[in-house]
């Protein structure tokens, strides 16, 4: 069974190896001698290097307070989420799974060994309670691919204890500058010991700044690529805002395809692209549930007591963990099929080798601003199809049509947001709040589904319907009051387009 701890660390190098006296950083009462650690670790990674690259870490260690394996996920500088699994010969499959989306189908392999002697301090406070781990590590790494290689450092490591305020990390880095001490240049030992034993290799030129409309178009679909692949782990681990944040990923990949089709060609996108779709779709069935779960949740409590009848929240309960629960079932086994491996080959096949058209070596505000503007004439067209209609379900699925298509300009204007300047990002942003509307309006129109859904259940069950339908009436009358708001808004999103 895998655990997960956030490690909040600094990292510092010194000429002499020693600790200096933390005795009067503040809040520190006591530096207790833990005593030396020896720790052996073997690192995993693909023979070139995918987790490296991604500042990802795979290790097998014996040897102290923590022995097994460790997976290390970057979460911010200086953070990472260490997820553990116990110890055996093989990489334990939770942790496999969660480098799957970098590693693809390339064996994991022993990469580099760290042997390692720990001098412990613990910094505790007046209660005795622990505050911060101090270690000087005596370190000999050997590199266990091609020529081998044997380097050998001191380094001396500082790390939160769980709970613990990063402000009180900065009050120890401070003490231990001012003890001659240096930041350390690497982020982890395994990037240092890659580093030092690695073959003299020709360094690659850094990418030049995006100059074509191109340029601008692929730095953007990488970004996104880069984001679906990174927040895999996060969505197999169930994060906050994780399945929501990939979905979103997807969409503006697909968006870029759409609007930027005078740029990339078509033929090439279009299979990428529904293949994208049928991801969102399994990522959207979790994500809805959620959403209308919160919606639901949040107007029961907003209910007077009164209006309360029957077990309308165990109802709600029951309902949304049944659903939940298989889509998130399903959403595991996409992850895991070949079908979805290839879709990121794909990805990365599209970025290295992009099908540039013709326009695509034009300026790019000239071919960008062009396909947004065209973003916008598609978006002022629905927004006047809906408001022509009169409220019902036809007016529903054409205000659907709109919203989705608000997400697509938005999108656009983003991805051209570092080219066109700030005209953009404002477009960008009026948009948004356009969206926000027709989505609370979609949210609405699927609540009201649901309502009708769990109404129907305990009807069956011989329990009271009075409440849901007190719902339904207050979504009715939230969506009344979007749709009367949305001449306004789009007045000033048409405001600032000009159309």
């Amino acid at each position: 069974m895998a655990h997960t701890e956030r490690e909040i660390e600094r990292k510092y190098e010194s000429d002499g190896g020693g600790l200096p006296d933390l005795t009067g950083v503040p809040g520190v009462a006591a530096v207790v001698d833990r005593g030396v650690a020896h720790l052996d670790a073997t690192y995993y990674d693909t023979a070139d290097g995918r987790l490296a690259a991604s500042s990802v870490t795979l290790r097998r260690r014996t040897g102290g307070s923590d022995a097994g394996w460790h997976l290390k996920l970057p979460v911010a500088p200086g953070v990472r989420d260490e997820i553990r699994a116990p110890l055996g010969d093989d990489v334990p499959g939770a942790l496999a799974a969660l480098v799957r989306s970098r590693v693809r189908d390339r064996p994991l392999l022993p990469v580099v060994r760290l042997r390692t002697d720990r001098d412990v301090r613990h910094l505790v406070d007046a209660d005795g309670r622990l505050l911060a781990e101090v270690s000087a590590d005596a370190v000999r790494a050997d590199r266990l691919t091609g020529a081998a290689r044997t380097v050998r450092w001191t380094e001396i490591e500082a790390e939160l204890a769980e709970g613990g305020d990063p402000a009180f990390l900065d009050a120890v880095g401070e003490r231990l500058l001012a003890a001659g001490l240096r930041p350390g240049a690497h982020a982890s030992k395994l990037a240092r010991a890659l580093a030092a034993t690695a073959p003299e290799q020709r360094r690659e030129p850094e990418a030049p700044p995006p100059v074509t409309a191109g340029d601008h178009v692929l730095a953007h679909l990488r970004a996104q690529r880069d984001a679906l692949v990174a927040l895999d782990p996060a969505v197999r681990r169930d994060l906050p805002d994780a399945v929501h944040r990939m979905r979103v990923a997807t969409r503006r990949l697909r968006g870029a395809f759409r609007s930027y089709a005078k740029i990339l060609d078509p033929a090439v996108t279009g299979p990428v692209g529904a293949e994208l779709a049928r991801l969102a779709a399994e990522l959207g069935a979790g994500r809805d549930q959620e959403v209308l779960t919160e919606r639901l949740a949040a107007a029961l409590d907003d209910l007077p007591p009164a209006l309360v009848t029957g077990p309308v929240r165990a109802r709600l309960r029951t309902w949304s963990r049944a659903r939940y629960g298989a889509s998130r079932r399903r959403l595991a086994a996409v992850l895991d099929g070949d079908r979805h491996l290839a879709l990121l080959d794909a990805l990365d096949a599209l970025v290295a080798d992009p099908p540039l058209r013709g326009p695509a070596a034009h300026p790019p505000d000239r071919a960008l601003g062009k396909a947004v503007r065209k973003d916008v004439k598609r978006l002022s067209a629905r927004i006047g199809r809906a408001l022509a209609l009169p409220p019902g379900p036809e007016r529903d699925l054409a205000l659907h049509a709109a919203r989705k298509q608000a997400k697509r300009t938005r999108y656009a204007a983003e991805a051209a947001g570092a080219a066109l300047g700030d005209p953009a990002r404002a477009l960008a942003r009026s948009v948004k709040s356009l969206q926000e509307l027709l989505g609370d309006h979609q949210d609405s129109v699927m609540t009201r589904e649901a309502l009708r859904e769990l109404a129907g259940e305990a009807h069956a069950a011989g329990e009271s319907t009075f409440t849901y339908g007190v719902l339904y009436g207050r979504e009715e009358h939230r969506a009344a009051r979007d749709e009367a708001a949305l001449p306004g808004v789009w007045e000033a999103v048409r405001a600032r387009t000009g159309t």
